[in-house]
Protein backbone atom coordinates (compact mmCIF):
# COMPACT_ATOMS: atom_id res chain seq x y z
CA UNK A 1 0.00 0.00 0.00
CA UNK A 2 1.17 3.20 -0.70
CA UNK A 3 2.03 5.90 1.77
CA UNK A 4 -0.44 8.69 -0.72
CA UNK A 5 -3.39 5.80 0.35
CA UNK A 6 -2.24 5.03 3.80
CA UNK A 7 -2.35 8.56 5.16
CA UNK A 8 -5.53 8.82 3.53
CA UNK A 9 -7.13 6.00 5.76
CA UNK A 10 -8.97 5.95 9.36
CA UNK A 11 -6.10 6.33 12.25
CA UNK A 12 -7.19 2.58 13.29
CA UNK A 13 -6.77 1.19 9.62
CA UNK A 14 -3.29 2.90 10.17
CA UNK A 15 -2.38 1.12 12.36
CA UNK A 16 -3.62 -2.03 11.22
CA UNK A 17 -1.77 -1.60 8.37
CA UNK A 18 1.70 -0.85 10.15
CA UNK A 19 1.31 -3.68 11.89
CA UNK A 20 1.07 -6.55 9.45
CA UNK A 21 3.24 -5.20 6.73
CA UNK A 22 4.38 -8.73 6.29
CA UNK A 23 3.70 -12.31 8.30
CA UNK A 24 7.10 -11.74 10.13
CA UNK A 25 5.77 -8.46 11.32
CA UNK A 26 2.56 -9.58 12.17
CA UNK A 27 3.68 -12.26 14.70
CA UNK A 28 6.20 -10.22 16.48
CA UNK A 29 3.97 -7.06 16.53
CA UNK A 30 1.07 -9.71 18.38
CA UNK A 31 3.66 -11.50 20.22
CA UNK A 32 4.80 -7.99 22.06
CA UNK A 33 1.21 -6.92 22.56
CA UNK A 34 0.40 -10.44 24.47
CA UNK A 35 3.69 -9.34 26.96
CA UNK A 36 2.45 -6.02 26.97
CA UNK A 37 -0.98 -7.05 28.52
CA UNK A 38 0.54 -9.96 30.59
CA UNK A 39 3.14 -7.10 32.25
CA UNK A 40 0.37 -4.51 32.47
CA UNK A 41 -2.24 -6.34 33.93
CA UNK A 42 -1.01 -6.88 37.27
CA UNK A 43 0.68 -3.86 37.32
CA UNK A 44 -2.20 -1.88 37.08
CA UNK A 45 -3.72 -4.35 39.48
CA UNK A 46 -1.13 -3.29 42.12
CA UNK A 47 -1.19 0.18 41.08
CA UNK A 48 -4.36 1.13 40.75
CA UNK A 49 -7.10 -1.27 41.26
CA UNK A 50 -5.71 -2.77 45.20
CA UNK A 51 -3.77 0.24 46.13
CA UNK A 52 -4.55 1.77 49.27
CA UNK A 53 -4.86 5.91 49.15
CA UNK A 54 -5.62 6.86 52.45
CA UNK A 55 -4.22 5.81 56.20
CA UNK A 56 -2.29 7.33 58.82
CA UNK A 57 0.11 4.54 59.21
CA UNK A 58 1.93 1.21 57.50
CA UNK A 59 -1.32 -0.79 58.98
CA UNK A 60 -3.20 0.75 56.70
CA UNK A 61 -1.53 -1.49 54.15
CA UNK A 62 -1.62 -4.83 55.27
CA UNK A 63 -0.07 -7.73 53.62
CA UNK A 64 -1.02 -8.83 49.83
CA UNK A 65 -3.04 -5.16 49.51
CA UNK A 66 -1.84 -3.31 45.95
CA UNK A 67 0.21 -0.13 46.39
CA UNK A 68 0.31 1.71 49.64
CA UNK A 69 0.37 5.79 48.15
CA UNK A 70 -1.46 6.41 51.30
CA UNK A 71 2.38 6.42 52.52
CA UNK A 72 3.40 8.98 49.50
CA UNK A 73 0.45 10.97 50.55
CA UNK A 74 1.76 11.22 54.24
CA UNK A 75 4.98 11.65 53.52
CA UNK A 76 4.67 14.04 50.22
CA UNK A 77 6.02 17.30 51.55
CA UNK A 78 9.14 15.68 52.81
CA UNK A 79 9.99 13.99 49.38
CA UNK A 80 9.01 17.12 47.44
CA UNK A 81 10.66 19.57 49.77
CA UNK A 82 13.44 17.83 51.79
CA UNK A 83 14.47 19.40 54.95
CA UNK A 84 12.76 22.84 54.18
CA UNK A 85 11.27 24.28 56.66
CA UNK A 86 7.64 23.00 56.79
CA UNK A 87 5.74 26.23 56.94
CA UNK A 88 7.98 28.47 54.66
CA UNK A 89 7.67 25.62 51.83
CA UNK A 90 5.44 27.86 50.04
CA UNK A 91 8.46 29.91 49.12
CA UNK A 92 10.71 26.83 47.99
CA UNK A 93 7.42 25.85 45.71
CA UNK A 94 7.24 29.54 44.50
CA UNK A 95 11.33 29.86 43.96
CA UNK A 96 11.11 26.63 42.00
CA UNK A 97 8.37 27.74 39.33
CA UNK A 98 10.10 31.05 38.79
CA UNK A 99 13.30 29.05 37.65
CA UNK A 100 11.54 26.56 35.73
CA UNK A 101 9.79 29.28 34.11
CA UNK A 102 13.04 31.31 33.16
CA UNK A 103 14.17 28.03 31.42
CA UNK A 104 11.09 27.49 29.46
CA UNK A 105 11.13 30.76 28.09
CA UNK A 106 14.48 31.07 27.44
CA UNK A 107 14.58 27.69 25.82
CA UNK A 108 11.68 29.54 22.90
CA UNK A 109 13.19 31.70 20.53
CA UNK A 110 10.58 34.12 20.35
CA UNK A 111 11.15 35.16 23.65
CA UNK A 112 15.33 35.68 22.59
CA UNK A 113 14.94 39.65 23.07
CA UNK A 114 16.63 42.33 24.73
CA UNK A 115 14.66 42.33 27.79
CA UNK A 116 15.57 38.44 28.23
CA UNK A 117 18.46 39.43 30.96
CA UNK A 118 16.96 41.85 32.67
CA UNK A 119 13.88 39.42 33.04
CA UNK A 120 16.44 36.25 34.42
CA UNK A 121 18.19 39.00 36.67
CA UNK A 122 15.16 39.98 38.44
CA UNK A 123 14.01 36.26 38.06
CA UNK A 124 17.06 35.27 40.07
CA UNK A 125 17.17 37.79 42.80
CA UNK A 126 13.54 36.55 43.28
CA UNK A 127 14.72 33.11 43.39
CA UNK A 128 17.18 34.04 45.88
CA UNK A 129 14.91 36.35 48.48
CA UNK A 130 12.23 33.35 48.57
CA UNK A 131 14.63 30.66 49.53
CA UNK A 132 17.01 32.44 51.39
CA UNK A 133 15.15 35.11 53.43
CA UNK A 134 15.99 37.03 55.72
CA UNK A 135 14.48 40.27 54.38
CA UNK A 136 10.61 41.47 53.73
CA UNK A 137 10.01 39.63 56.69
CA UNK A 138 10.81 36.08 55.55
CA UNK A 139 12.94 34.18 58.25
CA UNK A 140 16.26 33.11 56.84
CA UNK A 141 16.88 29.21 55.36
CA UNK A 142 20.20 28.29 55.63
CA UNK A 143 21.25 26.80 51.97
CA UNK A 144 21.96 23.47 54.04
CA UNK A 145 18.21 23.03 54.43
CA UNK A 146 17.36 23.00 50.92
CA UNK A 147 16.25 19.47 49.38
CA UNK A 148 13.66 17.68 47.52
CA UNK A 149 12.87 18.67 44.22
CA UNK A 150 14.25 22.81 44.09
CA UNK A 151 17.59 20.93 45.00
CA UNK A 152 17.59 18.89 42.56
CA UNK A 153 16.36 21.44 39.84
CA UNK A 154 18.36 24.17 41.30
CA UNK A 155 21.64 21.82 40.52
CA UNK A 156 20.40 20.58 37.25
CA UNK A 157 20.03 24.29 35.87
CA UNK A 158 22.96 25.69 37.29
CA UNK A 159 25.07 22.98 36.37
CA UNK A 160 24.25 23.15 33.14
CA UNK A 161 23.71 26.33 32.21
CA UNK A 162 27.70 27.53 33.64
CA UNK A 163 29.18 23.94 32.24
CA UNK A 164 28.08 24.87 29.05
CA UNK A 165 29.35 28.06 29.04
CA UNK A 166 32.55 27.43 30.62
CA UNK A 167 32.74 24.28 28.12
CA UNK A 168 33.32 26.31 24.87
CA UNK A 169 36.32 28.28 25.93
CA UNK A 170 37.73 24.78 26.96
CA UNK A 171 36.83 23.03 23.30
CA UNK A 172 38.38 25.82 21.48
CA UNK A 173 41.41 25.77 24.03
CA UNK A 174 41.70 22.26 23.05
CA UNK A 175 42.19 23.03 19.30
CA UNK A 176 43.73 26.27 19.94
CA UNK A 177 47.58 26.64 18.17
CA UNK A 178 48.96 28.09 21.28
CA UNK A 179 50.61 25.60 23.86
CA UNK A 180 49.87 27.35 26.90
CA UNK A 181 46.12 26.91 26.18
CA UNK A 182 45.51 23.62 24.39
CA UNK A 183 47.83 22.17 27.34
CA UNK A 184 46.24 23.63 29.62
CA UNK A 185 42.72 22.40 28.38
CA UNK A 186 44.15 18.74 27.99
CA UNK A 187 45.31 18.63 31.30
CA UNK A 188 42.22 19.89 32.80
CA UNK A 189 39.40 17.62 30.79
CA UNK A 190 41.60 14.37 31.53
CA UNK A 191 41.80 15.20 35.32
CA UNK A 192 38.10 15.65 35.51
CA UNK A 193 37.35 12.65 33.20
CA UNK A 194 39.79 10.09 35.17
CA UNK A 195 37.48 10.66 38.23
CA UNK A 196 33.88 9.95 39.16
CA UNK A 197 32.09 12.36 39.89
CA UNK A 198 31.27 11.00 43.39
CA UNK A 199 35.20 11.62 43.76
CA UNK A 200 34.85 15.31 42.34
CA UNK A 201 32.01 16.04 44.85
CA UNK A 202 33.85 14.97 47.71
CA UNK A 203 36.62 17.05 46.93
CA UNK A 204 35.15 19.93 46.05
CA UNK A 205 33.15 19.49 49.79
CA UNK A 206 36.48 18.64 51.32
CA UNK A 207 39.26 20.20 49.49
CA UNK A 208 37.86 23.42 48.73
CA UNK A 209 37.92 24.82 52.63
CA UNK A 210 41.82 23.68 53.27
CA UNK A 211 43.10 25.54 49.49
CA UNK A 212 40.43 29.03 49.59
CA UNK A 213 41.24 31.20 53.00
CA UNK A 214 39.16 31.37 55.79
CA UNK A 215 36.38 33.95 54.81
CA UNK A 216 35.97 33.06 51.05
CA UNK A 217 34.78 29.27 50.92
CA UNK A 218 31.71 29.42 49.50
CA UNK A 219 28.78 27.14 51.69
CA UNK A 220 27.95 23.33 50.74
CA UNK A 221 25.50 24.25 48.14
CA UNK A 222 28.10 26.55 46.02
CA UNK A 223 31.11 23.77 46.22
CA UNK A 224 28.62 21.04 45.11
CA UNK A 225 27.68 23.07 42.38
CA UNK A 226 31.67 24.38 41.88
CA UNK A 227 32.45 20.27 41.72
CA UNK A 228 29.36 19.55 39.26
CA UNK A 229 30.27 22.62 37.17
CA UNK A 230 33.56 21.41 36.51
CA UNK A 231 32.59 18.20 35.82
CA UNK A 232 29.74 18.98 33.35
CA UNK A 233 31.99 21.11 31.63
CA UNK A 234 34.58 18.72 30.46
CA UNK A 235 32.17 16.54 29.50
CA UNK A 236 30.63 19.05 27.05
CA UNK A 237 34.03 20.13 26.27
CA UNK A 238 34.82 16.95 24.80
CA UNK A 239 31.18 16.94 22.95
CA UNK A 240 31.15 20.19 21.40
CA UNK A 241 35.35 19.21 20.61
CA UNK A 242 33.64 16.54 18.30
CA UNK A 243 31.17 19.33 16.91
CA UNK A 244 34.17 21.53 16.15
CA UNK A 245 36.20 18.70 14.33
CA UNK A 246 32.96 17.78 12.04
CA UNK A 247 32.94 20.83 10.31
CA UNK A 248 34.43 21.12 7.14
CA UNK A 249 38.09 23.39 6.80
CA UNK A 250 36.21 25.26 4.28
CA UNK A 251 33.84 26.99 6.86
CA UNK A 252 37.42 28.36 8.17
CA UNK A 253 38.79 29.23 4.52
CA UNK A 254 35.43 31.20 3.55
CA UNK A 255 35.54 32.81 7.22
CA UNK A 256 39.08 34.41 6.38
CA UNK A 257 38.97 35.23 2.87
CA UNK A 258 36.13 37.31 4.03
CA UNK A 259 38.06 39.22 6.92
CA UNK A 260 35.87 37.82 9.72
CA UNK A 261 37.92 37.96 12.95
CA UNK A 262 38.12 34.58 15.11
CA UNK A 263 35.59 35.45 17.59
CA UNK A 264 32.64 36.62 15.34
CA UNK A 265 33.50 33.37 13.30
CA UNK A 266 33.42 31.26 16.16
CA UNK A 267 30.02 32.88 17.73
CA UNK A 268 28.53 33.43 14.20
CA UNK A 269 28.85 30.99 11.97
CA UNK A 270 31.62 27.52 13.53
CA UNK A 271 29.63 27.76 17.04
CA UNK A 272 26.48 27.43 15.90
CA UNK A 273 26.72 24.43 13.56
CA UNK A 274 28.94 22.28 16.06
CA UNK A 275 26.16 22.83 18.44
CA UNK A 276 23.83 21.68 15.69
CA UNK A 277 25.69 18.39 14.89
CA UNK A 278 26.28 17.30 18.95
CA UNK A 279 22.45 18.20 20.23
CA UNK A 280 21.97 14.80 20.48
CA UNK A 281 25.07 13.95 22.81
CA UNK A 282 24.13 17.00 24.26
CA UNK A 283 21.11 16.16 25.57
CA UNK A 284 22.26 12.56 26.50
CA UNK A 285 24.41 14.89 28.85
CA UNK A 286 21.93 17.00 30.28
CA UNK A 287 19.85 13.98 30.91
CA UNK A 288 22.77 12.46 33.08
CA UNK A 289 23.29 15.58 34.54
CA UNK A 290 19.63 15.53 35.91
CA UNK A 291 20.39 12.18 37.67
CA UNK A 292 23.24 13.00 38.67
CA UNK A 293 22.31 14.95 41.14
CA UNK A 294 21.32 12.05 43.31
CA UNK A 295 24.91 11.78 44.12
CA UNK A 296 24.82 15.01 46.35
CA UNK A 297 23.85 12.96 49.35
CA UNK A 298 27.35 11.53 50.02
CA UNK A 299 28.08 15.47 50.84
CA UNK A 300 25.22 15.38 53.32
CA UNK A 301 22.52 17.02 50.82
CA UNK A 302 19.30 15.83 50.29
CA UNK A 303 17.91 15.68 46.67
CA UNK A 304 14.48 13.89 45.67
CA UNK A 305 16.37 10.90 45.78
CA UNK A 306 17.80 11.64 48.93
CA UNK A 307 14.29 13.01 50.71
CA UNK A 308 12.74 9.85 49.33
CA UNK A 309 14.73 7.63 51.08
CA UNK A 310 14.83 10.19 54.05
CA UNK A 311 11.01 9.48 54.54
CA UNK A 312 11.73 5.90 54.70
CA UNK A 313 13.16 6.06 57.96
CA UNK A 314 9.56 6.78 59.88
CA UNK A 315 8.87 3.65 62.28
CA UNK A 316 5.44 4.38 61.62
CA UNK A 317 5.98 3.40 58.15
CA UNK A 318 8.26 1.06 57.33
CA UNK A 319 9.31 -1.01 54.32
CA UNK A 320 7.22 0.79 51.38
CA UNK A 321 10.42 0.74 49.05
CA UNK A 322 8.93 0.43 45.65
CA UNK A 323 6.04 2.82 46.53
CA UNK A 324 9.14 5.58 47.29
CA UNK A 325 10.87 4.81 44.18
CA UNK A 326 8.31 4.07 41.96
CA UNK A 327 7.23 7.70 42.85
CA UNK A 328 10.77 9.25 42.42
CA UNK A 329 11.06 7.36 39.54
CA UNK A 330 7.75 8.82 37.57
CA UNK A 331 8.83 12.52 39.03
CA UNK A 332 12.77 11.98 37.25
CA UNK A 333 11.25 10.55 34.28
CA UNK A 334 8.78 13.55 33.39
CA UNK A 335 11.99 15.39 33.47
CA UNK A 336 13.93 13.73 31.54
CA UNK A 337 11.34 13.11 29.37
CA UNK A 338 10.45 16.67 28.89
CA UNK A 339 14.47 17.48 28.29
CA UNK A 340 14.55 14.68 25.18
CA UNK A 341 10.76 15.86 23.83
CA UNK A 342 12.61 19.43 23.64
CA UNK A 343 15.77 18.07 22.29
CA UNK A 344 13.67 16.25 19.63
CA UNK A 345 11.77 19.60 18.72
CA UNK A 346 14.47 20.98 18.58
CA UNK A 347 16.45 18.62 15.62
CA UNK A 348 12.97 18.67 14.27
CA UNK A 349 13.13 22.42 13.46
CA UNK A 350 16.82 22.94 12.35
CA UNK A 351 15.77 20.65 9.98
CA UNK A 352 13.01 21.97 8.84
CA UNK A 353 14.95 25.07 8.69
CA UNK A 354 17.92 23.64 6.90
CA UNK A 355 15.30 22.04 3.81
CA UNK A 356 13.91 25.35 3.22
CA UNK A 357 17.08 26.84 3.16
CA UNK A 358 17.96 24.40 0.57
CA UNK A 359 14.75 24.91 -1.27
CA UNK A 360 15.48 28.60 -1.51
CA UNK A 361 18.67 28.03 -3.21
Amino acid sequence: MSEVVLHRLPWWRRLTAELTKSPVSAVLNIAALVVFVLIAIPLVNWALIDAVWTGESGDSCPPGSGACWAFIGSKLRLILFGRFPYDEQWRAFAGTVILVALVVISLNPVFWRKWLLPVWIAGLLSYGILMWGGVFGLSFVESSLWGGLPLTILLTVFGVGFGLVISVPIALGRQSKLPVFRLSAIVFVEAVRGVPLISVLFMASVLLPLIIPDGFTPDGLGRVLIGLVLFLAAYMAEVLRGGLQAIPKGQYEACRSLGIAYWPMMLKVILPQAFETVLPAMVNLFIGALKGTSLVVIVAMMDLLGAAQAALADPKWIGFYVETYVFAGIIYALMCGSISWYGRQTERSLREMREQSNDRR
